[in-house]
């Protein structure tokens, strides 16, 4: 597999999460900012990190170089369910 082809499917998959993203802003305003507020919270953002960097150590034999996009991807992703995940005061 090509460098370039192993970073389509992260790119096309984070482009997808973007634009779901902007369409639900469009339908209700104030969505994005509650989407994306997982960014402030430091444990979310922990344990992303965590999951990127096991993308990385696993993934570099294999994907090379694009496994930092995926690490990215799984980073964002596990951040996201993570903060979404925990019961709020």
């Amino acid at each position: 597999m090509t460098t370039a082809a192993s970073w389509l499917a992260p790119v096309i998959f984070a482009a997808a999460l973007l634009v779901r993203t902007a369409i639900g802003e469009f339908r209700r305003p104030g969505s994005a900012r509650q989407a994306l507020s997982f960014v402030t919270d430091g444990i979310a953002l922990a344990g992303g990190a965590v999951a990127g960097a096991a993308v990385i150590w696993l993934g570099r034999s294999q994907a090379g170089p694009a496994a930092a996009g995926w690490a990215l991807l799984v980073g964002t992703l596990t951040a996201h369910m993570v903060h979404h995940s925990r019961p709020r005061p």
